[in-house]
């Protein structure tokens, strides 16, 4: 049986509006890890979404998954 423990990394975000008005945030120590939204809170909970499938993606490729 595997042991989930959680941990929470503190990475920067570059947030921007684009002309459209939505909001794009970016996660640079991430590779392609980006996503955009209409209001902050769910640019918030998409970006915390894309943070976990990037690491879980990357750990997979490492092989450490």
């Amino acid at each position: 049986m595997k042991i989930s423990t959680k941990k929470t990394l503190h990475l920067p975000v570059i947030i921007e509006k684009d002309e459209s008005g939505y909001f794009v945030g970016t996660v640079p120590s991430l590779r392609s890890c980006y996503t955009q939204a209409k209001t902050l809170p769910q640019l918030y909970e998409r970006l915390r979404e894309v943070v976990s499938l990037s690491i879980e993606v990357d750990t997979i490729a490492l092989g450490l998954l």
